[in-house]
């Protein structure tokens, strides 16, 4: 039996000589040139599509100094927050006729961070959305010269898009305590986390604003593991609500509190903040603050294809003219509040 040979990849000679036309109004067509009548942009399109061809970002890039790709640094990216921004990240820029690409550093080593970066610039990408959730990763970028447009995320007030942080524990806050209780309590987020510290920063001014005592502070690190060592801690505090600065760490409160002979929401009243999906299955379901991830990931995208200029394609120019209006509206993205069960006044 004879091998078979390995078929050779289509390219655009083939192509321009299926279509009838030149290797310059193939590429002018795969590059969305407007200068083509649709007669011959409709047949180069059918051409490849009976050949099989398929787009060599790489060739593109060759003709257009742009590869329609989108790098993310990512750190911490098995965190709620981050890993669903990275999801939306890249529903909005394939809507948008881009990919991203994506490398992962360790935020708290300024050379795994470098080392990220080089290597998304290495391959040509039109811009940077960048995760930053500690001050150290702000630190390393201010230090480089990249040289292509980047968009910082999850940096709370130093993002350049955000959901607002102390606006979203003051809602909590406020639940609680439009629900009659005084004695509330918050076990925080990692220390070294921007979001973490704005979230600590609206809990304590929610309560100040509204005259209540200073409430305990219990450190937690994201963990449902944290929150249930936590729980003996803030039983002794004498807190009779808490807001727990990310769900798995309130639905580990839960679980502590149970061990330990507490009813919740009777006793102890606890709001989360992301709304993650088993926020809503919990027992009871949990009060929670929900973070808008899609519109962070659409105004990250848009800002980087505006700000790269390399949009020709129809959805291309929509996201830059939607970057346009976006960049006049400065407004973080207000939080929402998820009312369920894990809150009720406290018990006489």
């Amino acid at each position: 039996m004879s091998e078979s040979k390995p078929q050779r990849a289509v390219g655009v000679r083939d192509v321009a000589a299926r279509a009838g036309v030149s290797r310059q109004t193939v590429s002018r067509v795969l590059n969305d040139h407007p200068d083509v009548a649709p007669s011959t942009h409709a047949r180069v399109v059918a051409a490849m599509e009976e050949l099989g061809y398929r787009m060599n970002n790489a060739a593109r890039a060759l003709g257009t100094h742009r590869t329609r790709t989108i790098g993310v640094l990512a750190s911490d990216a098995l965190q709620y927050g981050p890993s669903r921004s990275m999801a939306a990240i890249e529903a909005s820029a394939r809507a948008a006729g881009y990919w991203i690409t994506a490398a992962f550093a360790d935020s708290g080593d300024e050379e795994s961070v470098t080392a990220a970066i080089e290597h998304l610039r290495a391959q040509s990408v039109d811009g940077l959305i960048v995760f930053a959730p500690h001050a150290r990763t702000l630190d390393v970028l201010d230090a480089l010269r990249i040289g292509i447009p980047t968009v910082i995320l999850h940096a709370a007030e130093r993002a350049d898009f955000t959901v607002d942080q102390r606006a979203g524990a003051r809602l909590a806050v406020a639940t609680l305590a439009d629900a009659g209780h005084e004695r509330i309590a918050h076990l925080a987020g990692p220390a070294d986390w921007l979001e973490a510290e704005a979230r600590a920063a609206g809990f304590a001014e929610e309560l100040a604003g509204r005259g209540l005592p200073a409430g305990a502070v219990f450190d937690g690190d994201w963990s449902p593991r944290s929150a249930h060592e936590a729980a003996s801690a803030v039983i002794a505090s004498g807190a009779t609500a808490v807001f727990a600065a990310n769900d798995q760490m309130a639905l580990g409160l839960i679980g502590g509190l149970r061990a330990a002979g507490v009813a919740v929401p009777e006793r102890i009243s606890i709001v989360g903040f992301d709304d993650v999906p088993e926020a809503a299955y919990a027992w009871p379901p949990l009060t929670t603050v929900r973070q808008d991830f899609e519109e962070l990931a659409r105004r990250a995208v848009a800002r980087v294809i505006a700000e790269s200029g390399s949009g020709s394609s129809s959805a291309a120019t929509a996201a830059e003219a939607d970057a346009a209006a976006i960049a006049a509206v400065a407004d973080p993205i207000a939080p929402v509040l998820i009312p369920r069960d894990s809150v009720v006044p406290p018990s006489a």
